[in-house]
């Protein structure tokens, strides 16, 4: 067995010991979906009626940004679980045996790609059911829920590497809870960013939930030629901006966590 297969033989198998422990522990997809389903339900029903989005109801405009907020929830679940296992000493079994070191860090991922699969099937049904429609053809819509899992795969292998540096679940969720709220909320996720303060405009239309939550937008159709569009870059080219930040996320997140997990189970 080659050295390049190895690692993915035994990462699927890290990844089917992982599912079933969501199977077994359903709360866990649970929280996934919970936070995103009432804020589904708070922003479509409660500030949906005072939000105005020129040519379009608020509802077709809001579900692709809940959608990015429940995948990046969803690849925290990487984080907490490396966390717990460390704490719990999981890691020092997986060490005892013959197995790829990479192994954990990948069916870790792929397990919480499963999840964000499950998660985003939940939460496309509660969009239908409250009001959102697709526009685009069902390869752009299938493209756009590709989009989103692709960040998702990319997201997870950012908070490991911050979970494994920090090591504990307390730890974690505190860093998580703290990066994540800001990077959603001053974004065009939930409202236009063109109606915020210069300052916070110009951030807003630099971050990648804004550009991965535009990119979704217009795969779905849920766009409106009324409404004023950025001149910002990622916004103006959001589909290929995109795929360039899973690309970098990636490219510089994945070596860092192989590192930081060897360093961890070497202590």
């Amino acid at each position: 067995m080659s050295a390049f297969t190895l690692p993915i033989i035994d990462g699927l198998t890290v990844a089917r010991r992982n599912a079933i422990k969501i199977r077994r522990s359903p709360e866990q997809l649970a929280a996934a979906v919970a936070l995103p389903a009432v804020l589904i339900l708070l922003f479509a029903y409660v500030f949906g009626s005072a939000i105005d989005i020129p040519g379009m109801p608020y509802k077709e405009f809001l579900l692709p940004g809940i959608f990015v907020q429940a995948v990046i929830i969803g690849a925290q679940t990487t984080g907490y679980t490396l966390t717990l296992d460390l704490q719990k000493g999981i890691f020092d079994r997986f060490r005892s045996l013959p197995m790829a070191r990479s192994a954990v860090l990948v069916g870790q991922t792929v397990s919480d790609l499963l999840m964000n699969v499950v998660a985003l099937a939940v939460m496309a049904g509660m969009g239908l059911v409250v009001g959102w429609r697709v526009h685009g053809s069902p390869a752009e819509a299938l493209a756009g829920f590709g989009l989103l899992l692709l960040f998702a795969y990319a997201f997870s292998w950012v908070t490991a590497t911050v979970a494994l540096a920090l090591r504990t679940p307390e730890s974690f969720s505190g860093i998580a809870n703290m990066v994540s709220l800001p990077l959603v909320f001053v974004s065009n996720a939930f409202l236009d960013s063109s109606r915020l303060p210069a300052p916070l405009r110009v951030v807003a239309e630099w971050n990648p939930v804004s550009t991965f939550t535009q990119a979704a937008r217009e795969l779905f159709g849920n766009t409106s030629p009324a409404m004023k569009t950025s001149d910002a870059w990622p916004i103006q080219n959001a589909v290929p901006a995109s795929l360039l930040w899973i690309a970098v996320i990636l490219i510089v997140f994945v070596p860092l966590a192989t590192r930081r997990y060897k360093k961890a189970v070497s202590n």
